[in-house]
């Protein structure tokens, strides 16, 4: 196949220029030092505790439940969808679906605010904080699904590495652009009418994400090329069943794929360990390394503005020296990092700093390099939602173990460090998985 015009490959990275705003401002930074603020139900007798549903919770805790389960319902829901979506064509429509979804998910965030406005008394909010934050988690990594299927219908397999670190680029400089802004009104309050002591500047920041990433992602969908449907024939009274058929025929092509089983199962492992990270960084070094908000904000724009190079210099090593080669040394150096991470002193600023720059230069690599690696190991075929999902199912099942373990062992330990070493359990075991894949002779990847 040929790689489809530029115009066409740009549309499709300016998707993750839109919808990267959500993982930036929502996951990352701002989001997540608000909630660490504001979900107390009395800052006299605990800074942490929070009572939801009538159970109480560590606050830090009760956030990484409620992405875990976000996580899971994505992966119970897209095999079907994208099976349905391969067969019907209509895999634009989902990704139109979820963008939507989740944007205006993101822009209730506004309304996600404290009773009298202070952060001394429980939310009344809490519980339409907590929905949004799932349904806009749903939204986001939904639509990533059938995002990432076009990539093989986009691009040829040796310019599957270089579009797949373009997409992640676009994402990480459209994110940083929107954070810069939400910034001015964080730091500048005033502007909105706002202090020190108000909320507005916050709850603004979530209101341009959903507006952000609603309005450039239009810009993708209107470029995007039309699948061409897998099958034929009425779905009406068969959807269901058709969709589970569909997906079980991916599931037969791949247990006699044995590269891709491979692969799939380091990912799997070494997966868990990058999606915590990316989740939970910021409210690790907010509550547990007790990081101020200001240079909280910073390490993570600094962590997405080294990720750019790291994409394309990882891409360009695994040029040189292979997919999986590549893959295994950038496993060696998560290890080491979240070892490092573990050691961190509690207000050691520049030395966060130092291992933001490090995380943020293999965080992108790692991603995009998975991305590709998988999309070169696939079959032709046309069913690529479907293929997909499987891959995404792999990502989301890992990331809510990974979550869940984190936030289980914080409650369980009363330490997040404690769940830092978790994470160097996965990584160790990716790394080992991989290994294995390397000595499995197989297609250049």
């Amino acid at each position: 196949m040929q790689t489809a015009p530029k115009k066409v490959v740009n549309a499709w990275a300016m998707y993750d220029w839109a919808n990267s705003a959500y993982n930036l401002v929502i996951t990352s930074t701002i989001f997540p030092a608000y909630f660490e603020a504001i979900a107390v139900d009395n800052k006299e007798t605990s800074k942490t505790a929070v009572t939801f549903l009538g159970r109480h919770f560590e606050n830090t805790a009760l956030y990484n439940y409620a992405l875990a389960f976000a996580m899971l319902i994505v992966a119970v829901m897209s095999p079907l969808l994208s099976s349905i979506a391969d067969y019907k064509g209509n895999k634009k429509n989902f990704l139109r679906f979820f963008m939507t979804m989740g944007s205006i998910a993101c822009a209730l965030m506004f309304l996600f605010n404290t009773k009298d406005g202070t952060t001394g008394s429980p939310s009344t909010t809490l519980v339409l904080g907590i929905a949004c934050m799932i349904i806009a988690c749903v939204g986001f990594w939904g639509s990533q699904v059938f995002y990432n299927s076009f990539l093989p219908e986009i691009a040829a397999p040796e310019d599957r590495d270089r579009i797949s670190a373009k997409g992640f680029t676009y994402g990480y400089i459209g994110s940083v652009l929107l954070q810069i802004i939400c910034f001015v009104f964080v730091f500048f309050p005033g502007i909105l009418g706002g202090d020190k002591d108000s909320t507005i500047q916050f709850r603004t920041s979530f209101l341009l994400v959903g507006i952000w990433w609603w309005g450039f992602g239009q810009y993708s969908l209107r470029r995007l090329p039309k699948p061409v449907p897998a099958g034929s024939g009425d779905l009406q009274h068969k959807i269901l069943s058709k969709g589970y058929n569909e997906l079980r025929k991916v599931w037969n092509q791949l247990t006699h794929l044995p590269p891709l089983k491979r692969f799939l199962a380091a990912f799997f492992f070494y997966n868990m360990g990058v999606q915590t990270v990316m989740l939970v960084a910021a409210l690790y070094g907010k509550s547990e390394l007790e990081i101020p908000t200001d240079n909280l904000i910073i390490a993570i724009i600094l962590i997405q503005l080294i990720a750019i190079p790291g994409a394309f210099t990882i891409s360009w090593l695994s040029s040189k020296i292979g997919n999986i080669k590549t893959l295994i040394s950038i496993v060696l150096l998560w290890i080491l990092l979240c070892y490092i991470g573990y050691l961190l002193p509690v207000g050691g600023i520049y030395e966060f700093y130092g291992l933001a720059a490090s995380v943020g230069f293999v965080m992108g690599g790692i991603q995009s390099l998975s991305r590709s690696t998988y999309a070169k190991l696939m079959p032709e075929t046309k069913d690529t939602a479907s293929f997909f999902s499987f891959y995404d199912v792999t990502e989301k099942v890992a990331a809510v173990i990974g979550i869940f373990s984190f936030g289980f062992i914080n409650e369980l330990t009363g330490s997040q460090r404690s769940s830092v070493l978790a994470l160097m359990t996965f990584f160790i075991i990716g790394l080992l998985l991989l290994f294995y894949a390397a000595a499995l002779k197989k297609k250049p990847a």
